[in-house]
């Protein structure tokens, strides 16, 4: 038999600062040309492992072996490991706005890797960065080469990303959470992209993710873990087919849940937007006149009490933007806002507010934003940060009411008065989405706006979040426009759905209605991109 290509024996990390090993006496391997996904849960340790190969981490204790084409990695020198990292191992991060240099143009950071692991000169390297960009489905190189990751889309960079992690023909390429941030379309055009990669080019393809259902179509092999152990491992039809661990069949679950309960008959109206519409003047030189650009076509919706309403669409298609006006964050949008809350059943046109009243307005209406890691204070503790509201709208609370408030609204979303004085580095993401929607609830508001407000967590934190915000709208009849790009969260919260394509609504239905019997070319297009998710709800 071919020896693999990637062969890990009882690998053991431990850091200093953790009494229990975060990867223990794990073993694996992976064949050339093969793809092995790695899965579970936040904190289970599939990065951590990553990581290990790599050795990127100065603080971890490493034991065991692991071997690249028979060469045990941890036996060598931080010179030797230089050589190997970029040349033999490629490795495509998460985030990439975050990995890649925002000073340097997309050419010179590619450039960069090719002078690193690789002797050509300028017009070699010139043509071997064109070539990379074909052939990672970035089209226009030369505009690309000069582009900034700024000035490119989310699977624009995620594909300059791989680019550079191709160019010292690496053997094989480790792709941690690599679609994280992407809508359902970009998903399997990077995934299959990179599964075609290794097919061709006979790389070791190591993909780590926390959803199952997301890597069926991609993975030759599933090795699942849990608590720094491989609990399972198997062909992926296999796995699917027949889950053998507890674990895995709870992670292949948490992705079908149903928790919207039927509206009450009815039900107060809770907002009304009409008109909602945004439009920008894009420039095109000094010379050249500006043109006017739709981000989002008017469009009309309405919530009642306790209900949730799904705005889904790909990457650009103008859910963010309708989120933004309808809270009145964009001064290029306008909207006839209607809000009807407790202290003005009737409605109070938002529209029409400015200054302090627009700010008393606001308490009504939340937002809980995408990332919680981003969107919470690193400067400020959970007491601060939740009571932050309070302070502002509620001046008359003194110190000890604010604090009474706090602990009141923490343990409402499954939180405890011990966790006051940390600060939001110490939670995990579950946690710190849990201390953001406390902050939004802590107002009391009539409507909450919900970003992507699980894209930034695994299958199973995830369906814990969304239990929980079923909760708070069955207790506090709470009105949710909840915004994502996962479907599988549309099918577990909302009533209604709005898809928006290019900033232009083209469906609108019940929940039901839409995942049996969607009306437009893009809606199916959407539902048969996550084909997996919807088939596994509905099974």
């Amino acid at each position: 038999m071919t020896a693999p290509l990637l062969q890990i024996e009882s690998l053991t990390v431990r850091y200093p600062a953790l009494a229990q090993p975060a990867v223990d006496a794990l073993s694996l391997q992976l064949a050339a040309g093969e793809t092995l996904a790695l899965v579970g849960a936040s904190g289970s340790g599939k990065s951590v492992t990553a990581r290990a190969i790599m050795q990127l981490d100065p603080d971890a204790q490493l034991a065991g072996t692991i071997r690249l084409d028979g060469n045990d990695l941890l036996q060598m020198s931080q010179h030797q490991l230089q050589a190997v990292r970029g040349a033999q191992i490629g490795m495509v991060f998460q985030e990439p706005l975050s990995a890649l240099n925002p000073v340097l143009s997309i050419g010179a950071q590619i450039a960069e890797a090719l002078l690193q692991h690789r002797s050509l000169n300028a017009a070699a390297a010139h043509a071997e960065m064109t070539a990379l960009l074909a052939r990672v489905g970035l089209d226009d190189a030369a505009r690309m080469l000069k582009s900034y990751p700024h000035q490119l889309s989310g699977g624009q960079r995620q594909r300059a990303l791989i680019a550079m992690a191709l160019a010292g023909r690496p053997r094989l390429l480790i792709a941690d959470e690599p679609t994280t941030a992407l809508d359902a379309h970009l998903r399997r055009q990077i995934l299959q992209l990179l599964r075609t990669l290794a097919q061709e080019s006979g790389l070791g393809l190591l993909l780590i993710s926390h959803d199952l259902n997301l890597v069926h179509d991609f993975a030759d092999r599933l090795a699942v873990m849990e608590n720094g152990r491989i609990v399972e491992t198997g062909k992926t039809t296999d796995v699917f087919q027949s889950p053998q661990h507890a674990y895995t069949q709870a992670l292949l679950a948490a992705r079908q849940l149903r928790l919207a309960e039927a509206l009450a008959e009815g039900a107060a109206p809770a907002l009304a937007v009409t008109r909602a519409n945004c439009h920008y003047q894009r420039a095109h030189g000094w010379f050249k006149p500006a043109t006017r650009f739709t981000a989002l076509a008017p469009l009309d919706l309405q919530l009642v009490r306790g209900e949730t309403l799904g705005i889904v669409g790909e990457s650009g298609s103008g859910k963010t933007t309708l989120g933004l006006t309808v809270l009145r964050l964009l001064r290029e949008a306008h909207a006839e806002i209607t809000l009807h809350a407790a202290h003005a059943p009737a409605g109070v046109r938002i529209d029409q507010l400015h200054g302090h009243a627009l700010r008393q307005a606001r308490r009504h209406m939340q937002v809980v934003l995408q990332d919680p890691f981003a969107s919470l204070s690193p400067r400020m503790t959970v007491a601060e940060i939740i009571g932050e509201g309070l302070r502002i709208h509620q001046p008359e609370l003194d110190a000890a009411q604010i604090r009474t408030r706090v602990i009141d609204t923490l343990r409402d979303v499954g939180l405890d008065a011990e966790m006051l004085d940390r600060y939001p580095h110490t939670f995990s993401g579950g946690q710190r989405q849990r201390i953001a929607i406390a902050r939004a609830l802590i107002l009391q508001p009539a409507v909450l706006v919900l970003d992507e407000p699980t894209s930034a967590l695994d299958a199973h934190i995830g369906a814990q979040v969304l239990a929980l915000l079923a909760r708070l709208q069955r207790e506090h009849g709470l009105a949710y426009l909840l915004i994502t790009h996962d479907l599988t969260v549309i099918r577990a919260l909302a009533h209604r759905v709005l898809v928006l394509k290019a900033g232009e609504l083209v469906e609108s239905a019940p929940v039901e209605q839409l995942f049996s019997q969607p009306a437009h070319p893009y809606t199916q297009s959407l539902l048969a991109a996550e084909h997996l998710q919807v088939r596994a709800m509905e099974s």
